[in-house]
């Protein structure tokens, strides 16, 4: 049957004001969908793909929403624009590569709508998925992106389980970088969870790619201080140079004593079905100088285990040259 699109399915309603009246609803009603932006829940609900009966939208709970200073760090509500992250003097000046990644996002007109929230907690981008075939993170028992006939140019080359989608996220990457830690609550109480733990793959759970359950809300994230001020990169390869996913996307902390790289992070998108931080290239380059053999050894490193399928084997030495900038510095980025 072919995809009905851009007539959205009815469904009810509510604006709550508060993350209290947010959580009481998500208890009422199971299974709600919680809209920010709405940038990805509008392309579900057109396409009629997921048809929920409630929707619960945030853009009027103001508690969602402001950049907070906090012990030489950061607390980002989760509903505050990509727009109001990418200007924020604080985050450009200490926090420089999550300003980079939400700067590269889409195009302005989205990122003045959508949020660091629903940016992290967005759905897979598999176009086989997004279309309605009953795959396994729908429900079913094949990956159609994994066939000899599979059109599958974007997916994942590291940490394939059945499903072969990718983590569509830019902020992502950027927030693992930073040793974030995410703040979510529910009529239990509250949780945190490393930036790190917070994306999931599909030996955990097929059918999600954070750890938000149902009756969960994602309401901030905290950035310590541990990498404010530090040297930051974050670049992006996408077919075009707006509005596109990623195809592969890196970011990286680094702590320089001198020349000699003290401590670091590294992390590369779009090649996964969650961010992947390289802690065996970081193992590598710590007490290493940094220069051109570093960043040659740690782009071999960073690919090992890579499984490309029939159409994405390029992204081994894209991702390889990513690293490898990622380290040794490729230019400057500018608001």
């Amino acid at each position: 049957m072919p995809v009905i699109r851009d007539v959205m399915p009815a469904f009810e309603l509510f604006q709550p004001t508060s993350i209290a009246d947010t959580l009481g609803l998500l208890d009422r009603h199971a299974g709600a969908w919680v809209m920010a932006g709405g940038l990805d829940s509008f392309d579900w609900l057109k396409d009629r793909i997921k048809r929920p009966s409630v929707v619960i939208e945030l853009g009027n709970v103001a508690e969602l929403r402001g950049i907070k200073e906090a012990n030489g760090g950061l607390e980002i509500g989760a509903n505050t624009t990509l727009t109001e992250i990418t200007r924020h003097p604080v985050v450009k000046e200490k926090f420089s590569v999550l300003a980079q990644a939400a700067g590269l996002v889409a195009s302005p007109q989205i990122r003045n709508q959508g949020s660091l929230g629903g940016n992290v907690s967005q759905d897979a981008r598999c176009h086989y998925y997004r279309a309605g075939w009953p795959c396994y993170r729908a429900g079913g028992n094949i990956c159609y992106a994994d066939t000899p006939t599979a059109v599958n140019r974007e997916h994942a080359i590291l940490e394939a389980d059945r499903c072969v989608a990718v983590s569509p996220s830019d902020t992502a990457p950027a927030l693992i970088a930073l040793d974030a830690e995410m703040v979510v609550r529910n009529s239990g109480g509250e949780k945190i969870y490393p930036a790190r733990d917070y994306f999931i793959g599909p030996w955990r759970d097929i059918t999600r790619m954070t750890m938000l359950q149902p009756g969960d809300l994602l309401v901030a994230v905290r950035i310590p201080a541990t990498f404010a001020g530090k040297t930051h990169y974050f670049e992006k390869v996408r077919d075009r140079q707006v509005w596109d996913f990623a195809l592969v996307n890196v970011a990286s902390s680094l702590s320089l004593n001198g020349s000699t790289i003290a401590d670091s992070r590294i992390v590369v998108g779009g090649v996964a079905a969650r961010p992947v931080r390289l802690e065996d290239v970081e193992t590598a380059i710590r007490g290493k100088a940094r220069n051109e053999d570093t960043a040659k050894m740690a782009a071999e490193i960073a690919t090992r285990g890579a499984a490309p399928l029939r159409h994405n084997a390029y992204k081994i030495p894209l991702m390889q040259n990513l690293v490898k900038r990622a380290i040794r510095g490729a230019g400057e980025w500018t608001s």
